[in-house]
């Protein structure tokens, strides 16, 4: 059986939701029926993306959704998370997702939209404050179209990378690099999140969520120096995009880093939530400051940085080059348990995958055996889990990485793009008949 990889999966709790996860930008296509992100502008520049392409027809699910929404079915799976491209909203072309919803209303499938996922309309920018109220309108635009048959919703998508990557590193869009100056882009990002909490409760909206990226950190070694280096970048990955939605306040000394009268806004920012996503991938090793350029999941960081980035050692890694640790998964959860306590809301892995090629993956079933099992020990642990994604069903456009790296259960020819489901595809078919 599919589910022999490291024997049968333990059961989860009843009701336990099942899904798989996509990204508008990374997916859709059909760039000449939305307005212009700031993916599309970024991408336009040379040498920003590994392969020099982009995402104009990326998978084509525009064209293709059927197709795809018959995989999901086919699947088995009880859910898909997928994001909204406000690009295309603002073209007016809501229209496509009333069909993919109806699609997969039908299926049986529920849609779980993401309102934001790194595609910011060209001419907007997350250093004006003013952009999270446009965010507001849009999502209310949104809630209003959808709303009918959507009832569970997420507002944001990863906020600390595309704050890192896009506003500090400058290697993601829109390419900013503005290192620690980024910090009032995650402030107006939460902001951003807590208006589009007020927005969809005006809608009647009663299962809502947010998907930050978050994992442990680990001191490089026990010395004072790399202790304290790590700690400055827990808190920077980790604290920044989770303190203030869940305690409602900054943690210590980031205050002063933020748009004046940032603390006023923490009680927008504090909104509460139905449930709290967590997309995971890796630990990350810390230390103190040392000579030379270091990295970050193959970002070179600049010198002058408190912190630098360390390998983890004697482990596997993707073809991404991230390493494998599962047991990290269990360690992020029950930490965050102990954390926050009862303001920590039961909790969804809204992401959670890896990139390797060829159709008999059994790297990837590796992978996501060994995650689904960590999962359920932070389960036993007493964290309240209440769902798992898989990050993605399509091999996609992998922002800077462009078609170079397959995260997918579904391989896509990139020429022809015809869908070919690989073997975790059809590993995560039994497991999902397993769990009934």
């Amino acid at each position: 059986m599919a589910t022999d990889a490291g024997g049968p999966i333990p059961r989860f709790p009843a009701g336990f939701l099942w899904g798989v996860s996509t990204s508008a930008h990374q997916i859709e296509g059909a760039a000449d029926r939305r307005e212009p992100s700031v993916w599309d502008v970024f991408t336009a520049g040379p040498g920003r993306v590994r392969d020099g392409s982009t995402a104009a027809v990326a998978c084509d699910h525009y064209h293709r959704h059927r197709e795809d929404v018959a995989l999901l079915a086919g699947l088995g799976v009880r859910a898909y998370r997928f994001s909204v491209s406000w690009p295309r909203v603002r073209s007016g072309d809501l229209g496509f997702y009333d069909r993919l919803v109806d699609d997969l209303c039908a299926a049986g499938v529920r849609p779980v939209p993401t309102l934001f996922h790194w595609d910011l309309p060209a001419g907007l920018d997350w250093r004006q404050r003013d952009t999270a109220s446009r965010f507001a309108e849009y999502v209310s635009v949104v809630a209003g179209r959808l709303g009918d048959r959507v009832t569970k919703w997420i507002t944001l998508n990863e906020p600390a990378e595309h704050t890192l990557l896009g506003h500090a590193l400058g290697v993601h869009a829109p390419g900013e690099r503005l290192l620690l100056d980024a910090l009032p882009v995650a402030h107006h990002q939460l902001l951003a999140h807590g208006l589009a909490v007020r927005a969809l409760r005006a809608h009647g909206a009663t299962d809502i969520g947010i998907a930050n990226s978050h994992g442990p950190t680990w001191p490089a070694s026990r010395e004072p120096a790399d202790v304290a280096a790590a700690e400055f970048y827990d808190t920077l990955l980790n604290r920044l995009f989770a303190d203030p939605l869940l305690l409602g306040r900054y943690p210590d000394g980031i205050v002063a880093s933020l748009p004046g009268g940032a603390e006023a806004d923490l009680e927008v920012l504090a909104e509460p939530v139905d449930w709290y996503g967590v997309n995971y991938y890796a630990p990350t090793r810390i230390g103190a400051p040392r000579g030379g350029r270091t990295g970050f999941g193959g970002v070179p960081l600049p010198a002058g940085l408190p912190f630098s980035v360390r390998e983890i050692e004697d482990r596997p890694v993707t073809d991404s080059g991230w390493p494998v640790v599962p047991e990290g998964l269990t360690d992020l959860l029950t930490a965050f348990r102990d954390r926050y306590g009862d303001r920590l809301p039961p909790v969804v892995v809204t992401e959670n995958g890896c990139s390797y090629g060829g159709l008999d993956d059994q790297d990837r079933i590796a992978y996501l055996d060994g995650h689904i099992r960590a999962l359920h020990r932070a389960v036993e642990a007493g964290v309240d889990v209440r769902g798992y994604f898989v990050w993605s069903l399509l091999d996609n456009f992998e922002w800077a990485q462009g078609y170079t790296q397959r995260f997918g259960l579904v391989h896509v020819d990139f020429e022809t793009l015809e869908r070919t489901p690989k073997a975790s595809y059809a590993w995560f078919r039994e497991v999902l008949r397993a769990q009934g």
